[in-house]
C-alpha cells in the first residue's frame, strides 16, 4: 500500500508531465514562416475497385492557397508526372502571382487517365518575404452510376 508522501509525489510528477507536454505542444504548433517551398503532392487519376481491378476514374484537382492575409506569393512550377515519373504536361508556363488568401486550381480531367494510380504535382511556390506556407493538395473526385468517391491528399514539402 502506498503512503500518502508516495502518492503525492506520483501526483505532482503527473502534473510536471502534463504541464511539460502542454507547452511541448504549444511551441510545436506556432506558425513558421517561409520564402518558398517544392512540394509534391500525390494524384490519383484513377483508383482499383473489385476482384478484378477495374480503374474506377476520377477527376483530380490541384488546389494551391496562399495562406498569408497581407502578402502574394508566386507559383514558378505545377508539372503533373505519370506513375512512372515521366513528365506528362507543364501546367504553367511563366509564373503565377497569387493574392492574399487568393487559390488557384488546376484540373486533370476525369477522361485523362495517364497518369495513373501514383502520378503526381510538384509544385513550387516562393515569396519576396517570410509569409505564411501555402497549402497544396489534390482533390480527386468520380461517379460512376450511382456511386460516388472522393478524397483529399494533402501535399509534402520535399524542400524548403
Amino acid at each position: 500500500m502506498r503512503t500518502h508522501r508516495q502518492l503525492t509525489l506520483v501526483a505532482a510528477a503527473v502534473v510536471w508531465l502534463s504541464i511539460l507536454m502542454l507547452t511541448t505542444g504549444l511551441s510545436a504548433s506556432e506558425i513558421r514562416l517561409s520564402r518558398g517551398q517544392t512540394v509534391y503532392v500525390p494524384i490519383y487519376s484513377h483508383i482499383y475497385s473489385g476482384d478484378r481491378e477495374r480503374p474506377f476514374l476520377l477527376t483530380a484537382i490541384l488546389s494551391v492557397r496562399n495562406t498569408d492575409p497581407t502578402h502574394s506569393i508566386t507559383i514558378s512550377t505545377v508539372d503533373y508526372y505519370s506513375s512512372d515519373g515521366k513528365l506528362i504536361k507543364k501546367y504553367i508556363d511563366r509564373p503565377v502571382e497569387l493574392k492574399p488568401l487568393a487559390s488557384a486550381r488546376y484540373i486533370v480531367p476525369e477522361s485523362d487517365s495517364s497518369g495513373g494510380s501514383g502520378a503526381n504535382f510538384i509544385v513550387k511556390w516562393k515569396a519576396d518575404s517570410d509569409v505564411n506556407k501555402a497549402i497544396v493538395e489534390g482533390i480527386m473526385i468520380g461517379t460512376k452510376m450511382q456511386q460516388g468517391i472522393s478524397f483529399v491528399s494533402r501535399g509534402q514539402v520535399i524542400k524548403e
